[in-house]
């Protein structure tokens, strides 16, 4: 999957789950950077909400791995 198609599915998800909310305030995805083989971050210019990071396989739902990975770390500042 190509850098810009990721960035726009992982865009997508992120407007999915605010228009859902599911999460409590607009991310904007600037880039999706490779973090090793299969393992990626979504850094965002947020200070409530620095990054998020998650491991992709071949065969899984990028969108559903983006998603738990998101709702997984605003539970977790939700809690703090």
């Amino acid at each position: 999957m190509e850098t810009e198609n990721r960035k726009l599915r992982v865009q997508e998800t992120l407007d999915e789950l605010f228009s859902q909310h599911l999460i409590p305030f607009k991310l904007t995805a600037y880039n999706v950077n490779a973090d090793g083989p299969g393992e990626f971050v979504v850094p965002f210019c947020d200070s409530r909400f620095h990054s998020v990071r998650f491991c992709w396989k071949n065969g899984e739902s990028f969108r559903e791995v983006v998603r738990a990975a998101v709702l997984d770390h605003v539970k977790r500042i939700s809690v703090a």
